[in-house]
């Protein structure tokens, strides 16, 4: 705080120590105690729990960290945004937010600095309690949640937090993020952070390792031999300026973060005079034993139980609990003083930690563009009645529309390969790749928005850490997996939100999954697979909306719908080929994105035998030369598209009944009397026939899709070795009506079908 006198900084210290010995002593309490005594007092055995638990060694590391950010807030007048990356020592935070009333309703609302308020809190932490609503009971989680103040992240993956924290702050905006040794060794990436940072589009971002040098029940790697001096040269050969400090100390901690944002204002503005990147990050290295300041510190048992026996049955653990939370104790009285000092915010006019602004995102499109569709005028069954394009231009050009008309929205593009060969080329020709050399004649910048890393876990966590602006992520479909946890990590907190009754700020986030499996049969089975858009159809739908754009004004419509919403992650599997139909009208498209399905042409559903479905462009295609093949041969059939298949599931919940399409809608795409039901899919069948239980008729509903067939193969190819070529529809649909095959196909075609002859030959 700018001209604080020498007395008041002492006072603020002080404070800062008593309420870190509170706060740990909070913590032991909340993994072994049933109770508190706010006298002081020993605990007897009867006081403890039955099955204590807890991360309580990271937990009493974090509060010294926590209780400093807070120091550092209170000192320099300046509330900062947080993010830990070991979620699992969330008793920390929350223990120091209860002591300073810092809380979220939620927590508010149960919890106070009184001997029964601080009981019933050690009490909720792991109760596993129901609620009278079969809910979890207690606002309380083994990690970050939604309810713990000034949250961002749950941090229960362990490193994504490494990845995301330097795209986060705007500039002017502040952040410290407290990372884990642990999470050092497991997630690749973190590294590359001063690569990214540039003050020009960034605010402050103060990293600081929580060195105690144990993960789980073996010392950490840079415990072992010269680990910290090597971890020291490590970080600067990586353009970060390490500082090693005492990690016991809340005053070390918020004088890391002050003199850290000091040398990161001084080097911005050098860096920017020079257009020298990156720019030598400050990053703290806060050395302590795991469990500093109670029994077993140092050891395997500090990570979870430090005690290693239960106090409730366990005499001389009873007193090991007691003697060191005796250490900590401190007086009621003195905990109310030190509280009082430290939340300044009337004083220095500024926001609770709570309502740090990073952490409550407001994020809107003010300007929508005029978007560009196709004309389409046909919908027959004939594929040659239709122009051909490439959805993923259609996706180049409609992100771009958004960023040029909402300038004041940070674009952030994670790209883990090649956007020109993805059809990007105008988004990456104005944005371009940010490197720290820009090379003359190449899309590149010092200052570019499209972060590109062949890393898929580092470019996703761009796009999800970047959530003040306006994203796309784009990968290849058989590399989306290793994207999964960042993506279901925010699909978790989202959905938490909801259940609450409350909503996420940022943009939803669009994943692209081009150079799909079908259309990247050259590169062998491992290009080949569908897992991410499978995996991310069983988590809620409402909030995990995954589609299948079927041509460019799907792909146009599809997008347009994800940046309409907010705190939604929007799976797309599209295309990159430029030879895709235009099947459907701007309406039809929009129509889709309404309704998640749309029959193709209505007037044959009225007298259908079958109803083909397709999912996918590629599938659709096959579909529809399927469907006027069996026309042709006098075989009256409907075709629907499903572009959401999700919303036509059996509903989970009241969110999801909601957000799924409604009876009269199903009733309507599927007429109880035609039972007879063909679902082609982009997906593995078993996948798609859960997730669409209800319009399965039994016996004569089929499904087909990826069978794990593959190898070096074209498109046309990998469709046949998965039986989704339009021949084996046609045969299907054959069995399904018991219609001999030979009045549909030809001879040489069920020889092909069967293995006879050479399918190239036949439809080639």
């Amino acid at each position: 705080m700018h001209g604080a006198k020498p007395e008041y900084l002492l006072e603020l210290l002080c404070a800062a120590d008593k309420l870190a010995n509170a706060a740990m002593w909070l913590v032991v309490h909340m993994t072994y105690a049933e109770k508190v005594k706010l006298d002081g007092k020993a605990l007897s055995r009867e006081d403890f729990k039955d099955n204590p638990q807890g991360h309580t060694g990271g937990s009493l590391n974090m509060v010294p960290a926590y209780v400093g950010y807070m120091l550092a807030n209170a000192i320099s007048g300046v509330t900062r945004a947080w993010l830990m990356g070991q979620g699992h020592a969330v008793a920390a935070v929350d223990s120091v937010n209860l002591l300073l009333d810092n809380m979220r309703p939620e927590h508010a609302e149960r919890y106070s600095i009184s001997e029964f308020g601080l009981s019933r809190f050690v009490q909720d932490f792991y109760s596993y309690k129901l609620d009278e609503h079969g809910n979890q009971d207690s606002p309380l989680g083994s990690h970050v949640n939604i309810n713990t103040a000034g949250a961002i992240l749950e941090g229960g993956y362990l490193g994504f937090a490494d990845l995301q924290y330097v795209h986060m702050p705007l500039v002017g905006e502040r952040l410290v993020t407290f990372l884990s040794d642990g999470a050092f060794e497991e997630q690749r990436g973190s590294d590359w952070v001063p690569r990214w940072w540039r003050p020009e589009d960034s605010g402050s971002v103060v990293p600081i390792m929580i060195f105690n040098g144990r993960r789980i029940d073996q010392r950490a790697t840079l415990s072992q031999g010269k680990g910290l001096e090597w971890f020291k040269k490590h970080l600067t050969i990586y353009s970060f300026d390490p500082i090693v400090f005492d990690g016991t100390d809340p005053a070390a901690f918020a004088c890391m973060i002050l003199e850290g944002e000091r040398r990161l204002a001084e080097r911005a503005s050098v860096a920017q005079l020079e257009l020298s990147y990156p720019v030598m990050l400050p990053y703290g290295i806060a050395v302590a034993k795991k469990g500093a300041g109670f029994y077993g510190a140092g050891t395997n048992d500090a990570h979870g139980l430090p005690l290693g026996k239960n106090p409730k049955f366990n005499n001389l653990a009873t007193e090991h609990f007691n003697e060191y939370a005796h250490k900590m104790f401190v007086p009621l009285e003195k905990i109310l003083q030190a509280s009082g000092m430290l939340s300044n915010h009337a004083l220095t006019d500024r926001l609770l930690e709570r309502d740090n602004t990073i952490a409550n995102r407001d994020v809107y499109i003010q300007h929508f563009p005029k978007l560009s569709y196709k004309v389409v005028n046909s919908n027959t069954f004939d594929i040659a009645d239709y122009a051909l394009s490439c959805p993923m231009v259609a996706i180049d050009y409609t992100f771009l529309a958004f960023v040029e008309a909402n300038a004041d929205l940070r674009p952030r593009v994670g790209n883990p390969d090649e956007m020109r060969s993805n059809h990007l080329s105008a988004t990456l020709d104005l944005l371009k790749h940010r490197v720290t050399e820009a090379e003359s004649g190449i899309a590149e910048s010092i200052n570019g928005a499209v972060i590109t890393a062949l890393n898929e876990e580092t470019v996703i966590c761009a796009c999800l850490g970047n959530k003040g602006g306006i994203n796309l992520a784009v990968t290849y479909e058989a590399f989306g997996p290793k994207m999964l946890g960042a993506l279901r990590q925010e699909i978790i907190w989202s959905d938490h939100l909801a259940s609450r009754g409350r909503k996420a700020g940022w943009l939803s986030v669009p994943v692209i999954l081009t150079s799909n499996t079908y259309e990247n049969g050259k590169n062998e089975r491992s290009h080949q697979d569908p897992a991410l858009c499978e995996a991310l159809l069983n988590e809620p739908a409402d909030v995990s909306r995954v589609m299948f754009p079927a041509d460019f004004n799907t792909a146009v419509a599809s997008l347009e719908a994800c940046y309409r919403t907010h705190g939604k992650i929007f799976c797309y599997v599209i295309p990159k080929s430029d030879s895709i139909p235009d099947l459907f009208s701007m309406g039809s498209a929009q129509e889709l994105v309404e309704n998640g399905g749309i029959t193709f042409n209505a007037s044959k559903l009225a007298n259908a035998e079958v109803i083909l479905t397709a999912i996918g462009a590629y599938q659709m295609i096959e579909t529809l030369k399927a469907a006027e093949r069996l026309e042709h041969r006098d075989v009256k059939v409907a075709v629907n598209y499903l572009l959401e298949p999700g919303r036509f599931r059996q509903p989970r919940g009241s969110r999801e009944l909601l957000h799924c399409a409604p009876t009269e809608l199903r009733h309507s795409l599927y007429p109880k009397h035609i039972t007879t039901r063909v679902f082609v899919c982009h997906t593995h069948p078993e996948v798609m026939s859960g997730v669409l239980r209800p319009l399965d008729t039994g016996d004569n509903t089929v499904f087909k899709g990826y069978t794990n067939h593959g190898g070096t193969l074209d498109t046309s190819g990998m469709l046949f070795v998965n039986r989704l070529s339009w021949a084996h529809i046609v045969r299907v649909v054959a069995h399904s009506l018991h219609i001999n095959p030979d009045e549909v196909l030809e001879v040489d075609e069920i020889d092909a079908l069967e293995g006879r002859v050479n399918p190239q030959s036949v439809f080639l």
